[in-house]
């Protein structure tokens, strides 16, 4: 009896602890990160964009707005699932070859460090330790992003400032997913 007392309790303690509303990263650290890498961003800004290329980049490759539109009525373990993925398929999109971008390699190895914080942070907020399966949708947005971007555009500077304010509108969204738990605690 008093070992299913004891099972109970440590049970209730790792799901309360595993709560994305009860984590102390998202309380505290979250909000810290999420300002730090918009203001990488926009140090890494650039004015060299094409506006004639800016309306075909919107044309190939648009913003999902309907699957934050559905992670914004997911489940608070799902919105984090989420955000995660945004924030780990970000940091790998500025893994590409960035060398035409006139920015400073430290301004960008910085950014992913603190997205790449960011996710590692929030995964540590989800209940389910393991991997859960990845949002294909997303994941295949993203995959666009560089070839239909980054690659038809030869990694240049102006496509590199499009992927820039795209990813700033993504860590946007991706606060307001997470901002959404903390205004419900």
């Amino acid at each position: 009896m008093l070992s299913r007392i004891l099972f109970v309790c440590l049970s209730l303690s790792l799901y309360s602890a595993g709560s994305s509303l009860s984590c102390r990263w998202v309380d505290h650290k979250f909000r810290q990160h999420s300002e730090t890498s918009l203001d990488l961003l926009s140090t890494m800004a650039n004015n060299s964009t094409n506006s004639t290329e800016d309306a075909q980049v919107e044309d190939t490759v648009a913003f999902p707005n309907d699957l934050y539109s559905q992670a914004s009525k997911a489940s608070a373990e799902d919105k984090l699932h989420f955000t995660v993925q945004v924030l780990e398929e970000a940091a790998a999109l500025f893994e590409e070859d960035h060398s035409n971008a006139s920015w400073e390699e430290n301004t960008v190895e910085n950014f992913v460090n603190v997205v790449n914080q960011q996710a590692d942070g929030l995964r540590s907020c989800t209940g389910s330790h393991g991997h859960k399966k990845k949002n294909k949708k997303l994941h295949m947005y993203f995959k666009r992003l560089t070839s239909h971007v980054l690659k038809k555009m030869s990694h240049s500077a102006e496509a590199w400032e499009l992927i820039r304010k795209e990813i700033r509108t993504h860590l946007m969204r991706a606060d307001q997913l997470v901002s959404s738990l903390l205004n419900t605690n």
